[in-house]
């Protein structure tokens, strides 16, 4: 089944809860609008009913098919209608909230006579409703049933693990100790020696590698690691940028490809290296051979493991015979289902449902990510209708073998809520491997409305909480939740799932792209396609176009006629990202962009100043100029967007200018002029998370602290001359509520704020990092009874965590490393501090796990 079809159930869904919003109720009577779109109403509601059983029966009948794509033109395009009406409802609030400014305001905002705006919007309801009634009136030829989408979202159980932890991976300690064998052996004659693991997707080789990387004997042997994940495409450049960031933590995507070649040796020269390539799919000999020649500079000894689907690939490159990977034994194969259907010791109590279980994992034929994903899928689930239904589908018609583990994620997809569905196809929109962090991904799709939620205030959260779904289904891996946000990557196999099921609608476009249709609307480009005049001459026939991202790193528009030709062609734009760019003017036009809710302008090394007009957005949720390293100063209108959420902003200002009160989520980057935020802090009502980074003229937070009730998270990085515990009159003023908090290259920070005692009961997160003079922990530390993370790196002087004899009850993790003495009273059983972390589950001193 095509994804962009299932689709339509969901716009269907948008336009339905936005027809019935109490603010659209009064606009459609003040316009005039009342009769068309009550018709529209009751029409769509009749053809939303049975739009879950077309969606089912399309894939046998293509005739259904075509209607559905009708169907999903129609209730695009009454998206955009709708839209126009709120978006002149938001220019008429702004006008009415500025008082005594209300002719500057109007001048500001000029627009069309309200005649003539009831007039235009009255024939285009009027042709919406036609056509919709045209293309519902074929629904009776395909004697569709009524259904609902009675499936919600169920937050899976916790699993916050970044690192692959031995006890996760069952079955693999003897593949893992064989590959460390051949790592060691030092007789095989070769300067440079390549390892390869192949197996089908989904048996685990990713785990496995990573099994390896991190053992003991691994660490011991070589002086220098380093993990680069290939994917699909092998290009040079891009592999020498990972390698350099895996060795270096830099990110040197600015410099050119001979730039980083000379970077890469210099890093590698004489020492013993272990490299692991992971997922390898290229089999041009040749560019093996160019970055084998690079990687010759190390010393004897150094080691290659490859990971790879393909047995040509792993004979090109392995200097040895491939290791071939095989399925788990079926008792291995039922401890990891059982590990994943249940929580531990609760499979004792559904001996029925073990024994279903057991005809499942059979079927499963030892793949791990089948047996994972039809396990997490059964979760929580104690009917036997649920496990039959699994047991008994006709997806087990098929083999397991390479392509057909896809059936297995698909079955876990078809049990997806509709809305949740669309939300994990756009991912389809980024390569494999790419790294998603929530403060990028939620806002994409929020501006593409796939949240779903009444309540705009809790978006944000619903973002999450379809993330972790995701992550509970088996479809994201190297999962990380920080508190404040969650970082994650999606696996390969639900990648390519994800890339079948959303061809139709989501496209990736590279230079070598010949053709685009004109049904995609929502694209990204990996390469400098934009500046091929055959892609955008393609583009020009798609201007329903509703997203332009940008998703490799380094890789943004250069002159102002791509930018251009977004803005005069694209009007029903939502997504707009425009990052790494290095044009010097944003053309005043960006003001006409009225359906855009997200602009991301990040990492912008020539601009200058920003266009006010770009304050005519009322529709904005998210503004990204972080990195605009030369930007002198903001729109002074900017308080104007007042439906922004989330603003990420790098300024030359000493003092930043009012914003709107709806932000969400501000992050403050690399601005090292700034000295205040007070003016800009004080109307700030909604704010929950606040990040400041390597702003080196903040001298203090406190002042404004009392206005950010509101605040669950904060990060505060790189800022030298920051003192945090000044004291205040009344710090009963503070917030109450924080969840997270991330302190890191503090130097000014001896002693912990007082004010985080005002956060027992919430505080989960805490992590220290960098900060040499921080001294001591205070005796209040251990009222942080909900804290369940502690993480304290390079506080040197940190000489204990509390004198007090209670611990900390909720604590599950806890890491410290390069502060001595502390690492000395947390040794087991005989550390004076001990009994306050020994009931955690993870703990590591200096890297090295203790239990």
């Amino acid at each position: 089944m095509a994804a962009a079809e299932t689709f339509v159930f969901n716009i269907a869904q948008k336009v339905l809860e936005k027809l019935g919003s109490l603010a659209f109720q009064e606009a459609r009577l003040i316009w005039g609008a009342e009769s068309d779109l009550g018709r529209f109403e009751k029409t769509l509601s009749t053809v939303k009913a049975v739009l879950l059983d077309a969606e089912e029966q399309q894939v046998h009948n293509q005739e259904l098919t075509v209607w559905h794509g009708q169907l999903k033109e129609v209730f695009y395009d009454a998206q955009d209608v709708l839209d126009e009406f709120e978006c002149e409802a938001l220019r008429r609030q702004v006008v009415e909230m500025q008082g005594s400014t209300i002719r500057k305001v109007s001048r500001f905002f000029s627009s069309s006579n309200p005649l003539v705006f009831r007039t235009k919007m009255a024939h285009k309801v009027k042709d919406i409703r036609a056509r919709l009634d045209e293309v519902a009136a074929d629904r009776a030829k395909f004697h569709l049933s009524p259904r609902s989408d009675d499936r919600n979202v169920v937050r899976g159980r916790e699993m916050s693990y970044s690192f692959v932890q031995a006890s996760d991976v069952i079955g693999r300690g003897q593949d893992k100790d064989k590959i460390v064998e051949y790592l060691m052996d030092p007789s095989d004659g070769q300067s440079i020696s390549v390892v390869s693991v192949v197996g089908i997707g989904g048996l685990g080789k990713t785990a496995l590698a990573k099994l390896v990387f991190n053992d003991e004997r691994v660490i011991e042997h070589f002086e220098l690691k380093c993990w680069v994940c290939v994917s699909d495409e092998f290009f040079l450049k891009q592999l020498l940028v990972k390698m350099i960031k895996s060795i270096t933590s830099e990110n040197r995507s600015d410099l050119d490809e001979e730039q980083l070649q000379v970077l890469l040796r210099n890093n590698l020269d004489g020492k013993k290296f272990f490299l692991v390539l992971d997922d390898v799919w290229n089999e041009d000999r040749g560019k093996w051979i160019e970055l084998r020649n690079l990687l010759m500079g190390g010393a004897n000894g150094s080691k290659i493991l490859v990971t790879t689907r393909s047995p040509t690939i792993a004979s090109m490159m392995g200097t040895m015979p491939p290791y071939n990977l095989e399925g788990l034994l079926h008792q291995e194969s039922l401890s990891l289902f059982i590990k994943w259907a249940f929580d531990e010791g609760k499979e004792r109590q559904h001996t029925n449902l073990l024994e279903i279980g057991d005809a499942i994992v059979k079927k499963c034929k030892g793949v791990p990510l089948a047996v994972k994903s039809l396990g997490s899928l059964l979760y929580s689930k104690l009917d036997e209708r649920d496990w039959l239904f699994v047991r008994d589908n006709e997806m087990w018609k098929l083999n397991i073998k390479e392509g057909d583990i896809l059936s297995v994620l698909q079955l876990s997809y078809n049990q997806m809520p509709s809305y949740l569905k669309q939300c994990f196809t756009f991912l389809s929109l980024f390569p494999k491997d790419h790294e998603f962090i929530t403060f990028d991904l939620i806002p994409l799709w929020m501006a593409s409305g796939l949240l779903q939620s009444p309540n705009e205030n809790e978006l944000e959260d619903i973002g999450n909480q379809y993330i972790d779904e995701l992550h509970s289904r088996c479809f994201l891996e190297d999962y990380i939740d920080l508190g404040y946000m969650r970082e994650f990557k999606i696996h390969d196999l639900a990648h390519d799932l994800a890339l079948s099921l959303a061809q139709s609608e989501c496209l990736i476009i590279n230079c070598q792209i010949q053709n685009i249709s004109k049904k995609v609307w929502h694209l990204s480009y990996v390469d400098n396609s934009w500046q091929n005049e055959n892609v955008l001459k393609c583009l020009q026939k798609s201007k329903g176009l509703r997203t332009i991202l940008s998703v490799v790193e380094g890789v943004g528009p250069s002159t102002k006629s791509f930018v251009d030709s977004c803005v005069s062609k694209f009007r029903y734009l939502r997504v707009l990202d425009l990052s790494n760019s290095s044009f010097e003017v944003l053309p005043s036009s960006i003001g006409a962009m009225k359906h855009l809710r997200l602009l991301d302008l990040s990492s912008n090394c020539r601009i200058h100043k920003l266009p006010n007009s770009i304050c005519k957005l009322q529709n904005l949720q998210a503004l990204d100029l972080s990195g605009c390293e030369k930007l002198e100063e903001l729109p002074k209108d900017i308080r104007y967007l007042i439906r922004l959420r989330m603003f990420s902003v790098t300024t030359k200002q000493k003092s930043l200018p009012g914003c709107p009160n709806s932000l969400r989520c501000l992050q403050l980057s690399n601005c090292g002029n700034l000295e205040s935020l007070v003016e800009m802090m004080q109307v700030y009502t909604s704010l929950r998370f606040l990040r400041i980074d390597n702003c080196g003229g903040l001298i203090s937070l406190l002042p404004i602290l009392k206005f950010l009730t509101t605040l669950e998270a904060s990060a505060i990085e790189n800022c030298e001359k920051l003192d945090l515990i000044e004291m205040e009159d009344n710090q009963d003023d503070f917030p109450t509520s924080f969840r997270a908090l991330h302190f890191i290259g503090l130097p000014q920070l001896v002693a912990m704020p007082d004010w985080i005692k005002h956060s027992a009961n919430s505080l989960q997160i805490l992590m220290i990092e960098s900060c040499p003079n921080l001294t001591a922990f205070p005796k209040w530390l251990v009222n942080l009874k909900s804290l369940r993370r502690l993480t304290i790196l390079n506080c040197p002087k940190l000489s204990a965590l509390s004198k007090e004899k209670l611990g900390l009850p909720a604590l599950r993790s806890f890491r410290i490393a390069k502060c001595p003495e502390l690492i000395r009273r947390c040794q087991p059983e005989i550390g004076v501090d001990w009994h306050m972390i020994a009931h955690a589950s993870d703990i590591y001193l200096d890297g090295k796990r203790i239990k």
